[in-house]
């Protein structure tokens, strides 16, 4: 009898631990979190961005802050449509991003230096630990990639 009860709780939780250890395995990571933005340039840290996802499930982007020297009153002068002459800091720069495959798509990102609005594309390497961001005009072919580091998971 007491056998039979081992035999039963061993098996239990041989099952829990593989429905566990399966369920982590397919976990799906996100961009949702906190990312240092490496300038492509300079290969400088640039800014803090908070990824969040909407209840649409579309995810955006605001600045927390710059780096190395926070600007909080800087603003963006070059912008053309509701950001225009607005403080950088809090800022929206990433809207619209919508899960395609293993990549986020579909959406748009700013570059505040510049204005300019770009089509963005969105990708994690190394289990999440890295997010390559796209920005381009037309095709993804003419734009220029930056990646970004993980700070946080919030």
């Amino acid at each position: 009898m007491k056998e039979n009860y081992m035999i039963k709780h061993t098996c239990k939780t041989l099952l829990f631990g593989t429905l566990l250890v399966s369920t982590m395995a397919f976990a799906e990571s996100t961009p949702v979190g906190v990312w240092l933005t490496i300038d492509d340039t300079t290969h400088q840290p640039k800014s803090l961005i908070q990824i969040t996802r909407s209840n649409d499930g579309t995810l955006s982007g605001k600045v927390l802050r710059g780096m190395p020297v926070d600007h909080p009153e800087r603003i963006c002068s070059k912008c053309t449509d509701d950001r225009k002459d607005q403080k950088i800091k809090g800022m929206s720069i990433i809207r619209n991003m919508k899960k395609d495959g293993d990549e986020w798509d579909g959406g748009k990102i700013l570059d505040p230096d510049n204005g300019k609005e770009y089509s963005c594309k969105m990708r994690l390497e190394e289990n999440g630990a890295k997010l390559v961001v796209r920005g381009y005009i037309g095709f993804s072919l003419l734009g220029r990639s930056q990646t970004w580091v993980r700070q946080s998971d919030d």
